[in-house]
């Protein structure tokens, strides 16, 4: 869809004067400087108003698993809305909002069996935390309230959500948060300290001893903080702020032996990693462990509507269900008809086309691809799991020195972010840790997008050397 001139001008106008764009600086778009518009999306593609193409590596963010354009989930939406356009769920239920919940539910892993529909991520993440200080109130353990996470880790911008959140530049601005929040050190082994390696040098054995002990941090931060007063470990299966960390082999097991031993509700939120980025509908699935509660949105419905939820273990709900106690908490539209019946749409395309297999199929290439930019001088490390990598720039490979801030910002918003898009690669560049470039494509991807985005990092990051 190509705008004309005269309508191009109108919505540069409009937006620049009316529309307030999220984390965005808005004094960076004038008279000189346009809001980049998308208006249309097929497959692996998007396309500008002014009728440009460009490879989404994102998948919107992190979101559009099936890929743009699929006319069956519009059309599920338009009959939802026809039958049901809205009602909630609110001691109340409808049929979308039952049978989603119970094929959630089929896909979590052990007794992870109630669900409770949220429009989103963050809205997911909190009602986690507001359960489990609820939860120990009810089995007669109300000092545990606090949250333990990770550092750099982002999980959200409600208030709570983003207390738990790791990244202080995005906290700084709304203090002071919700309290009780501890941060322990993350699983970027690029940057493990030498002491964390076990004095091994032998790499797998180095990961290994990495990943125990940056577990091991979590149970000296609950023992701290004193165990009856810990509510809960909230964890991504992938880290994403930062560049995409994988957990080092037996980390997850060791953390979840820790809640276990301090009666701690381990919770895997997996905003971005479940339905199908990991290749599993759960990242909990892929790494073999079985949290108390599953944090989800994004790719449920595609982004064709929005939808979270936070789903949940027999014996979370069991406290729940006593008596008059309630949950005080809810959402408008949390389960919200539209949304719920693209969702069950969205997971029939999963079944049918299987979507899962074909990341775990094509997870390996698409590895490989990204690893020849491993021969520039700016790429350190290439981490990442499933169809979600982080390719980390660094200003010295031999010694991994990276950019200071003057740096980092002249290269990731005074070059590479705009550079990509011009060339027709839309994805991320963030500073939120150490320089990354995350890539995270519509689950229907193949070899030839992988190497379409090759050929663009390589260019793009070519010149990038030469600016520093």
């Amino acid at each position: 869809m190509s705008y004309s001139d005269e309508d191009y001008d109108r919505l540069q106008k409009a937006g620049k004067r009316h529309l307030w764009m999220h984390f965005s600086r808005h004094g960076s778009y004038d008279d000189a400087h346009d809001i980049p518009i998308i208006a249309k999306g097929d497959g692996m593609y998007v396309w500008d108003a002014q009728g440009r193409r460009y490879l989404d590596g994102l998948a919107g963010l992190f979101v559009v698993q099936a890929g743009h354009g699929r006319e069956e989930l519009a059309e599920a939406a338009a009959k939802q809305a026809k039958e049901l356009p809205f009602f909630p769920i609110w001691t109340f239920a409808h049929p979308q909002a039952i049978t989603l919940a119970e094929r959630i539910a089929s896909y979590a892993p052990a007794d992870l069996n109630r669900v409770f529909f949220t429009t989103g991520g963050g809205e997911a993440v909190e009602t986690a935390w507001k359960a489990a200080k609820q939860y120990f109130k009810l089995t007669d353990k109300p000092l545990k309230t606090k949250v333990i996470s990770r550092q750099i880790a982002y999980h959200g911008t409600p208030h709570g959500a983003l207390s738990i959140t790791g990244i202080p530049a995005l906290k700084q601005m709304f203090e002071p948060l919700v309290p009780s929040t501890v941060h322990v050190p993350n699983t970027n082994f690029y940057r493990a300290p030498e002491y964390s390696l076990g004095g091994s040098s032998d790499p797998t054995q180095q990961l290994e001893a990495f990943g125990i002990w940056a577990a091991d941090q979590i149970e000296d931060a609950i023992l701290a903080e004193g165990p009856d007063t810990v509510a809960a470990v909230f964890l991504e299966p992938v880290q994403n702020a930062g560049g995409c960390f994988p957990p080092p082999p037996g980390y997850f097991q060791r953390v979840r032996e820790i809640c276990d031993r301090h009666d701690v509700l381990l919770v895997s939120d997996e905003v971005i990693c479940a339905f199908g980025r990991l290749g599993e509908m759960f990242g909990a699935t892929k790494f073999g462990y079985v949290p108390d509660m599953i944090t989800c949105a994004k790719g449920l419905t595609s982004g064709y509507s929005p939808l979270g939820a936070m789903i949940a273990t027999d014996r979370v709900m069991e406290p729940f269900l006593q008596g008059d106690t309630s949950f005080a908490h809810g959402y408008t539209f949390g389960g919200h008809p539209v949304s719920a019946a693209v969702a069950n749409a969205n997971l029939d395309i999963f079944e049918r086309e299987k979507l899962n297999d074909h990341v775990r199929d094509n997870e390996g290439a698409f590895r490989s691809t990204l690893e020849k930019l491993l021969d520039l001088d700016i790429v350190g490390d290439v981490r990442g799991d499933g169809f979600f990598y982080g390719i980390e720039l660094v200003k010295d490979k031999g010694t991994k020195e990276t950019f200071t801030d003057a740096e980092s910002e002249k290269l990731l918003r005074g070059f590479l972010s705009k550079a990509l898009f011009n060339n027709g690669l839309y994805c991320r560049a963030d500073d939120r840790g150490d320089p990354v470039i995350q890539l995270s494509p519509p689950l229907i991807a193949d070899q030839s997008h992988f190497d379409e985005m090759e050929q663009i990092l390589r260019s793009v990051l070519t010149e990038a050397q030469e600016l520093i």
